[in-house]
């Protein structure tokens, strides 16, 4: 997999250059806006992993022009920043996913592969055509991400596997041992209760939206309209 990291901190560069390279990955650095388009047009690399905060053009504009340019890599944002408004304008500007500084590296593999396996011909940032929608709220099935009323919702990345799960049946419900199967694959170790907390958060997320998380004890979770 050829991978372009963008980021300007000499010594993160430096550290998740070795740590990807020493998961396979073919990874080229750049630390500059400008020259990131450049690499990035010269390379055509798989997935661009892309900082925000950059000197001469930042991530935003960076990804802006890359888009306008019809290079269509998929893009995870990596960003210290924390305001909700910059992840979701980073969506809306062509980006695939993004993930807060600071990371665990196991997850940033885990987001580089699944963008790397996504299937072309869906322009990032857009949903698929036919996608379901219940009460305004659609799941992109190639990013992943969850939109209300067209606008990527804030959502943790366990809180957004939950609410997938729950979109492709709203009404009807999902078991508690499926879900935790779809939101800790491949995680042993975690407590099996540990569901219940994702769903605590969601619900407290979806309080706004007109739709309710209910929990039906001994069945499991389902998604429904609010009266």
């Amino acid at each position: 997999m050829k991978l372009l990291l963008v980021e300007d901190d000499p010594a993160m560069q430096a550290t998740l250059q070795r740590a990807l390279e020493r998961r396979g990955m073919q990874v080229v650095t750049c630390g500059d806006g400008a020259r990131a388009l450049e690499r990035w047009r010269a390379g055509l690399p798989d997935v661009v992993v892309l900082d925000l905060s950059l000197p001469g053009l930042d991530g935003l504009q960076v990804l802006e022009q890359a888009r306008a340019q019809a290079l269509k890599a998929p893009v995870i944002i990596l960003t210290a920043r924390g305001a909700v408004g910059d992840r979701i304008l980073g969506l809306n500007t062509g980006a695939d996913d993004y993930l807060a500084k600071p990371f665990d590296l196991d997850e940033l593999e885990a987001r580089i592969r699944a963008l790397a396996r996504r299937p072309s011909g869906t322009a990032p940032g857009l949903l698929a055509a036919g996608a379901p929608e219940f009460c305004g709220m659609r799941s992109d099935p190639d990013s992943g991400a969850v939109y209300f009323n067209g606008t990527p919702m804030e959502l943790a990345p366990r809180e957004a596997a939950l609410l997938r799960a729950l979109l492709a049946k709203p009404g009807h419900a999902v078991a508690k041992e499926r879900l935790f199967e779809l939101v800790f694959p491949g995680e042993p170790d975690v407590h099996y209760e540990a569901i219940e907390v994702v769903v605590y958060r969601l619900r407290k997320k979806l309080s706004d939206t007109g739709v309710e998380l209910v929990t039906l004890r001994g069945l499991g979770y389902l998604l429904k309209a609010h009266a």
